[in-house]
């Protein structure tokens, strides 16, 4: 008894002492502020659309319906180009293939909310920058990986998508920094459990292992993994986008090739098979592809090495590992890819910091006091550019999200609002069906069927019969202090105003609440006078401002 007393205070001791190492003050300040930036974009109400879709997934899950999500039917070709209702039991993995998230089911069961979700992304990120540390300790003296580690959780690409809605990319810095762990370890069982696990992430999670697999034949001499695990990605990746997925849905094909791959394919859908052929039979295409947009494609490449001080420009082994996630990215056109703020981003990451670590353990001299200076100034930078860019907006209570014009929401004015328009929320039952603007379709995104307002009324039942949602809430407050700056709002407020005025003209529907610009309608309710005279005062001062 006396022996096993000691060996737990011993144990206990051990653990005091790791928790005093800098990295775990490092990765503490990192979860601490990220936490709380997600709970204050949390409860003002600024997370958004990805949020109440994966929300919905998990939820779903909960109750045996697998990966079903009206909200993801909203994204679809079916809805998208050919005009039809959302369906409650549209099955997400059409899109993209995540089976990854039952790993996390256990922990969403215990809290059901979509601040859940948020907190798992946080535990993700953290978790991968301790190993990070253990990869980096395997070569590097402790303050070189500490440094590493550091910039890890200041880089602009960790930060941005981690205070940002819940997104799928987001294991995927802890699952690779293990298989690199595994690679120094000489470990194969776990090398090969975490490519597998990088495979579930999502259907193009495996294009970093391709450049591993490169990697690995190169630069280590290991032929034989180095090829099985090409051809393993390589097949999978084939499999899912060409077999397993157009069997839930032709999203792949008529959706997402067509949107992000479409000035190769004539804007025609197409097999990724055929998408892929029709790249590689144009390399003048891919040329110009990669160096269109010339400056933006070079500052969002130093968006990536400046918090490690450009070391993965100069360093071979960085470009290798990061090669095929940087070619997808490039070769895709819109702005969103190319994102510093965006999950995408989370592709490259691994890589160009595995990259990193090997370019230090062969030149340790380098780590010399200026060098030290010049890095600590480009991750100060780093975390500069961080704040001044209002990752997804969650920063828009300190940082304005326009100078000219000047918008700019105080966060009084967001806590005040956000606690009218959950009043509101709280008036629909968890079990009605609801068209939301996207910043209220979070908090609300935990039923069966949810569309999003104006885009729709509808969605389609489990017997694919057409129905008219419950209920209707749209932020227009929301819409109004954004909508000087931005286009976007400006269409949604006119279009929303609008639609409002048809529901009431036609009698299908009436405002049950109006208040700080949030309102409610319930189908089949008849306006009382005095809400119905404050809709049309609010409808003749912002309606004509936005025609």
């Amino acid at each position: 008894m006396r022996l096993q007393m000691a060996i737990n205070r011993s144990k206990l001791v051990d653990l005091r002492q790791l928790a005093k190492q800098p990295v775990f003050k490092a990765a503490l300040v990192f979860a601490v502020g990220c936490l709380l930036l997600l709970s204050y974009r949390h409860y003002s109400l600024y997370n958004s659309y990805d949020q109440g879709i994966f929300n919905q997934i998990f939820w779903n899950n909960l109750h045996g319906r697998w990966f079903e999500s009206s909200l993801s039917s909203g994204l679809s070709a079916d809805v998208t180009h050919q005009g039809e209702i959302p369906l409650v039991s549209y099955r997400h993995l059409g899109q993209h293939f995540n089976p990854i998230f039952l790993l996390w089911l256990p922990l969403y069961a215990l809290v059901p909310l979509p601040m859940t979700l948020s907190v798992i992304q946080v535990a993700l990120v953290v978790a991968a920058g301790l190993v990070l540390y253990a990869l980096a300790r395997q070569s590097l003296s402790p303050l070189l990986s500490l440094a590493i580690a550091v910039s890890f959780y200041g880089a602009n690409a960790v930060i941005g998508p981690t205070v940002g809605n819940f997104h799928d990319y987001n294991p995927l810095p802890l699952l690779l920094f293990s298989l690199f762990l595994a690679i120094e370890k000489r470990w194969w069982i776990l090398f090969w459990a975490m490519a597998l696990l990088v495979l579930s992430v999502r259907e193009d999670a495996g294009v970093p292992l391709l450049s591993v697999a490169v990697y690995l034949v190169l630069r280590r001499r290991q032929w034989w993994i180095g090829l099985a695990l090409f051809a393993i990605a390589t097949a999978y990746i084939l499999l899912l986008t060409n077999v397993v997925m157009p069997s839930f849905s032709p999203d792949v094909s008529q959706r997402l090739i067509v949107e992000r791959f479409g000035q190769y394919t004539g804007g025609k859908a197409a097999t990724p098979v055929e998408a892929i052929g029709a790249i590689l039979s144009q390399p003048g295409q891919i040329l110009a592809e990669i160096f269109s947009r010339f400056p933006k494609k070079l500052s969002y490449l130093v968006d990536h090495w400046l918090p490690l001080a450009f070391v993965p420009a100069i360093a071979a082994d960085a470009w290798i590992l990061a090669a095929f996630p940087f070619l997808e990215l490039l070769l895709m056109r819109g702005e969103t890819p190319l994102s510093i703020n965006i999950r995408y981003a989370t592709l490259a990451v691994p890589g160009l910091f595995y990259g990193a670590i090997l370019w230090w353990s062969n030149h340790p001299k380098a780590f010399q006091p200026r060098m030290r200076r010049f890095w600590g100034l480009c991750l100060a930078l780093s975390l500069l550019f961080t704040v001044t860019s209002n990752p997804n907006r969650s920063l828009s209570f300190l940082v304005p999200d326009s100078i000219r014009p000047w918008v700019y929401v105080p966060p009084l004015a967001q806590v005040q609002h956000a606690s009218q328009a959950r009043s509101v929320l709280v008036q629909i039952p968890p079990q009605a069906s609801v068209a939301a603007t996207t910043y209220l379709i979070p908090p609300l995104s935990g039923r069966r069927a949810i569309v999003r307002f104006p885009n729709t009324m509808q969605f389609r039942d489990e017997a694919q019969q057409t129905q008219n949602v419950d209920y209707i809430v749209a932020d227009l407050w929301q819409m109004q202090q954004y909508q000087p700056a931005f286009k976007l709002e400006r269409n949604l407020l006119q279009a929303s105003i609008k639609e409002v005025n048809q529901l009431l003209q036609a009698q299908s529907y009436g405002i049950q609440t109006f208040q700080d610009g949030v309102i409610l309608l319930q189908r089949g309710l008849k306006t009382e006078p005095a809400i119905a005279g404050q809709w049309q005062e609010f409808t003749k001062q912002n309606f004509t401002s936005v025609s």
